[in-house]
Order: structure tokens, then C-alpha cells, then sequence
């Protein structure tokens, strides 16, 4: 196990570009998640949905732009900023991540013809594999260039809360029937959906000596599979702790050297505790173990989008040194034991490397590995 960068060749974010419920670009995203973005210390951007009627539902609230653009337009804005930020990188394909629903096909199209007329290879695949989605994209990406494939590929998802699928989690009782995301605390009950489109350019790491370092390395991706329920996690975690462990064993990279880990952490009773035996499994509880935080506690659950723009939040920790906090905290859920960013003062951290971990229904699990420029 060694701490070195990955290796010249390897595959890096070279650019990077992202809209939430705070706005276009990391800046608002990355403060907010630090808990700097509002006056309270959590920097939470739920508020009451007001574009759809939800008189009759259990839950109100949501994470939502003021005025979103259309879909298919929230996607190529972050690609075009992705591709600004990494000189445009002609002919690459695009990787999309989008839910999957009756309008699938036609936003992917719009995107695809748009993508081409900027000089992309239009989009090429659309995945619609639920909450890992994006990071599926992301780890197709990697090996794309890693392979010699392709020196570039742009990764694009995103997803805007609608009445259709806020319903659905509504009726499920996914949602948090407080109107509070509480990842790994005490009282939670739920998840919050959220508004996001994110892009990321991935390529070939050839920068010389003494140029400015890219987005962020992409590091190394594990990927696993539960086969345990159909919206169920397995209690003890394992697949996450498989994911976790591929990912690590992929770097060359000893749990003990990890700085930070942005968890799934969607505040479902069961689906949180799960994890966070997995996360004790690999590292170690309390103390002993990373910082830990998830960061939908404040921009919401973006299903499809959630991975791509939590490792948005990923990379924007490595580059401020300001971890996300973990907000929503009522108190210490006793089967838990993590070292979480909770509101409040905590010294600047310097990890030279975080995880990004994502599951979706049907017990698909993902870790994505970054590692500071």
C-alpha cells in the first residue's frame, strides 16, 4: 500500500461543472456543504416545493432551483462548464446518467444533438441503473481512457424533481416525514429529493511539471452487488464493505490514508445503519475511523444525478480542506459510532484522499476514490 498520486496516463478530472439547488457552479455547492451557505451552521437548502401541488402529500419539502431550467438545458450548462474548465474536448463521448421515465429517450436526444453541434461525440450510453448511476458513468469513463480508448470522456447527469416521481417516494414512505434529512442521527426518518445537473471531463493525467493540477484525480472505482431485496439493503453491509474494499485494493491505497468519506447516508433508518456498519467493517468505529459525512443532508437526494454531484462535493472537500457537514442532527444514534462532520467548528482538513459511496435499490453499491491534486 503507498500514498502516491495515480500514475502519469491515468485517468483525471479535468473539468468539472455543476448546478443545485444553490446555484450554477461548486462555489455555492461547496460552501453550503460546508455549512457556510446559510446563517444556521448547516447550510441546508430545503425549502417548502412550490412548482407541483403537495397539499396531499406526507412530505413538502425539497432542495429545488428557484427557477430550473428544462432538463435536457440543466445538463448541457454543466457540460458546457465542465468542457470550458478542460479545453473543449472534441470528439469525446458523452456518458449520461438520466431516470429512467417516459421522457428518457427525448431528453437524452436533445442532449445528444446539442453535445455534437459543442463537438462532442454526442451521447454514446444513458444510464438509468437508479441512485448509482452516475457513478457507473463515471467508473465506464475511467476505464475508457485508462484502457487507451478514448484520451477524453465527458460524464453528464442530472434530474429535477418532479410531481410524478415525489409522489411515488412520497406513497413509499421514503420521505422524510418531518421535512428533515438526518443521515445516521437519532429520529431520522427519510430521505429529501433534490435538483442537480453535474458534468465532469475525464482524461488522460499529461500535465507537465509546474501546470496547474486539475479538478481532481479520478481515482479508482469498486463496484458490488447485494442480491439481497428489491429496495432493501442487507443489514450488515457487506456489499458496501466489497465495494469499499475494491476500490482501495484497485489504488494501492491502505483504509488508514482515506481523510474523508461523503457517504450514501439518505437518513432511511435501515439503509443508513448499514452503511455505517460497513464503513465500521473496513475502518474501524468512532475515532478510529475517517470523518464522515453525507452530504444530501443538504442538497437533497438527486437519484440518478446524487452520485455525480456528491462527488462534485467530494472534490470540492480535497481542494478547500472544508469538510461537508453532516446536517440534521438530532443526537447520537447509539448503533452508529462514526466520526461525523456535524454543524459547527472543525479545523480544516487536508485529506489526500476521500470517498465518494453511493447504493441503489435492487443492492447495486459503488465507491468512487479521489485523491487530491
Amino acid at each position: 500500500m503507498n500514498s502516491s498520486a495515480p500514475p502519469v496516463g491515468g485517468p483525471v478530472f479535468t473539468g468539472l461543472g455543476v448546478l443545485s439547488a444553490f446555484g450554477a457552479g461548486l462555489a455555492p455547492l461547496a460552501a453550503a456543504t460546508a455549512g457556510t451557505g446559510t446563517g444556521d451552521g448547516t447550510g441546508a437548502g430545503f425549502t417548502e416545493v412550490t412548482r407541483f401541488d403537495v397539499t396531499r402529500r406526507g412530505t413538502r419539502r425539497a432542495a429545488l432551483l428557484a427557477d430550473p431550467p428544462p432538463l435536457a438545458a440543466a445538463v448541457l450548462g454543466a457540460v458546457a462548464d465542465a468542457c470550458a474548465q478542460s479545453g473543449l474536448p472534441s470528439g469525446a463521448p458523452l456518458l449520461l446518467a438520466l431516470h429512467s421515465d417516459l421522457r428518457t429517450r427525448e431528453v437524452a436526444a436533445e442532449v445528444s444533438q446539442v453535445a455534437v453541434a459543442l463537438g462532442l461525440a454526442g451521447v454514446t450510453r444513458v444510464y438509468t441503473g437508479a441512485c448509482v448511476a452516475a457513478a457507473t458513468a463515471v467508473a465506464d469513463a475511467a476505464a475508457l481512457v485508462r484502457s487507451g480508448r478514448h484520451p477524453r470522456v465527458v460524464v453528464a447527469a442530472g434530474h429535477l424533481v418532479e410531481p410524478g416521481v415525489f409522489a411515488a417516494f412520497d406513497a413509499g414512505r421514503a420521505l422524510a416525514r418531518d421535512g428533515e434529512l438526518r443521515p445516521f442521527s437519532t429520529g431520522r426518518s427519510g430521505t429529501l429529493l433534490g435538483d442537480a445537473a453535474a458534468a465532469v471531463v475525464v482524461g488522460r493525467r499529461t500535465r507537465p511539471p509546474g501546470a496547474a493540477p486539475p479538478a481532481g484525480p479520478a481515482g479508482r472505482v469498486g463496484r458490488s452487488g447485494d442480491a439481497h431485496h428489491v429496495c432493501r439493503p442487507r443489514p450488515d453491509g457487506a456489499g458496501v464493505v466489497r465495494a469499499v474494499r475494491s476500490a482501495l485494493d484497485r489504488a494501492g491505497v491502505a483504509p488508514a490514508e482515506v481523510g474523508y468519506v461523503n457517504a450514501n447516508g439518505t437518513g432511511s433508518p435501515m439503509s443508513d445503519l448499514a452503511e455505517a456498519r460497513a464503513l465500521r467493517e473496513v475502518f474501524g468505529g468512532g475515532p478510529a475511523g475517517p470523518p464522515v459525512s453525507s452530504s444530501k443532508s443538504v442538497h437533497g437526494h438527486a437519484l440518478e444525478a446524487s452520485a455525480l454531484l456528491e462527488l462534485a462535493v467530494t472534490i470540492g472537500a480535497l481542494q478547500s480542506g472544508r469538510l461537508p457537514v453532516n446536517a440534521g442532527w438530532l443526537g447520537p444514534d447509539p448503533e452508529v459510532e462514526l466520526d461525523l462532520v456535524l454543524p459547527g467548528p472543525r479545523a480544516d482538513a487536508r485529506p489526500r484522499y476521500a470517498l465518494s459511496l453511493n447504493s441503489a435499490f435492487g443492492g447495486a453499491n459503488t465507491a468512487l476514490l479521489v485523491a487530491a491534486a
